[in-house]
């Protein structure tokens, strides 16, 4: 079995979420079991220097032809692919600048598609697996060319689903036969997504709730209704994290440290307070309008809290005028990968308040650091954190995304971090916990072999 792990971001080479790591330590876990090399795009920003050029041919795509040349790279003994091609290659960022997302990316992402699935042919790959809308037209393509090529679509985020106008249709030389409710149609234009779902072998999300949750109007995102057709093939697989990538605490004494110092650095006045912090992106999925609705309230607390994330501007605004009212309250606007491992490590406590959550990766990063998650049971949140002490993955639920629930699950961590000795067996039982990709790896595998 030779799989081809394709996505839009894989970590180190481009990062903008967790897709860039589960994309960079799932095929990791997986080439214990499968032959499997990876595959993205190589962006203007990325030095083409740093990678071996591989091979060079022609797509095409209604008449015009697209020069497309193939750079890779290997790490931890996988071979990375890199897409170089017009105008996905052209751009300084992923998807877009201040002023929005590219104008073109239908057309950016259909050539990366299509490179892709030429690149599979070459290397004779049995199965192709897709990571979220930059990738699902390969399923379409795979279907249309009557290819001997399986793949599996994995839906990371549905509320992203590369939705465009109907004449890209045109552009990417798809027969309007496709347009149709059973296909791409979405309301009079094209979404990518719902190719992925529509033509793949097998459909996965990223943890057994969402899979669930999907099926429902208030998570579906519109597609709840054309999900329900095809949830058959539909499974959803908790995602983890790579073990070499994040080690787990190994003193307690460094924790420590870390937090003093890390007070210190941030101005708090008070280290001995529990420190609450939140690594995120600022959009409102996050859970960034109830913050802002509780953000007096929380600061009143006798807690320090820390952010670190960007995202939408008036978030960012707003937290940053709070920097000037509360002696307790720090922002550090951006994403620093160093800085994020340290406020892992400083934390007494991770606060994911999200809207809603596909599975989530910074619960399971913070109990690898000692840290006790309080989050919004939904997705895959409640899926990896749970209250109950038998269960991997303690830590703090709220069922209810308001501010009453939400202020007295940090309440109660606030009353746990007093019982030193409670908080203690709490860290050392989740350490002990397995969060890999390794569980995730067998599961794929299964369907896997199940299509071939």
């Amino acid at each position: 079995m030779r799989v081809l792990f394709a996505a839009s971001e894989i970590f180190p080479y481009a990062k903008t979420g967790g897709l860039a790591d589960v994309a960079y330590a799932l095929p990791l876990a997986l080439k214990k079991v499968v032959e499997i090399s990876r595959v993205m795009p190589l962006y203007g920003f990325m030095n083409r220097k740093s990678y071996t050029l591989y091979d060079n041919f022609t797509v095409t795509l209604r008449g015009e032809h697209y020069a497309v040349a193939i750079y890779c790279k290997e790490e931890r003994g996988i071979i990375t692919y890199f897409v170089h091609a017009p105008y996905l290659s052209e751009t300084e960022h992923l998807y877009g600048d201040a002023s929005g997302d590219y104008a073109d990316n239908a057309l950016r992402f259909g050539i990366f598609c299509m490179a892709i699935v030429e690149l599979g042919i070459r290397l004779n790959i049995t199965l192709i697996h897709l990571n979220d809308w930059h990738t699902a037209l390969v399923a379409l393509y795979v279907e249309s060319y009557a290819l001997n090529i399986k793949t599996v679509f994995t839906i990371h985020n549905l509320a992203y689903q590369g939705i465009f106008e109907k004449e890209s249709l045109k552009t990417l030389g798809i027969s309007h036969k496709y347009f149709s409710i059973e296909a791409l149609e979405f309301y009079g234009k094209v979404n990518f997504m719902k190719a992925g779902i529509a033509f793949a072998d097998a459909v996965t999300t990223v943890s057994p709730s969402y899979a669930r949750e999907i099926l429902t109007e208030k998570f579906g995102c519109g597609l709840d209704g054309f999900l329900k057709v095809h949830d058959k093939k539909i499974t959803g697989i908790l995602n983890g994290i790579d073990y070499e990538m994040f080690p787990p605490l190994q003193k307690k004494e460094s924790k420590v440290k870390t937090k003093r110092l890390f007070c210190e650095r941030f101005g708090f006045k008070d280290p001995s307070l529990p420190l609450f912090v939140m690594v995120s992106r600022l959009v409102a999925q996050k859970g960034t309008e109830l913050l802002r609705d509780v953000f007096k309230a929380l600061a009143d607390e006798e807690i320090n809290l820390f952010i670190l994330g960007e995202g939408e501007q008036e978030y960012c605004t707003f937290l940053e005028e709070q920097t000037e009212k509360y002696n307790n309250f720090a922002f550090f606007q951006g994403y620093d990968e160093r800085l994020s491992r340290e406020t892992y490590l400083a934390s007494d406590f991770l606060l994911m308040p999200s809207l809603f959550e596909p599975c989530g990766l910074n619960q399971f990063i913070a109990m690898r650091q000692g840290s006790i998650p309080v989050v919004h049971a939904v997705g895959g949140l409640r899926d990896s954190v749970h209250e109950a002490q038998a269960i991997c993955g303690r830590g703090i639920t709220y069922e209810g995304q308001n501010s009453k629930e939400f202020l007295y699950a940090v309440e109660r961590a606030s009353l746990l971090y007093e019982e030193k000795k409670e908080m203690e067996l709490i860290s050392t039982f989740n350490l002990a916990c397995d969060f890999s990709f390794d569980k995730s790896a067998q599961q794929y595998y299964r369907i896997y072999r199940g299509l071939l």
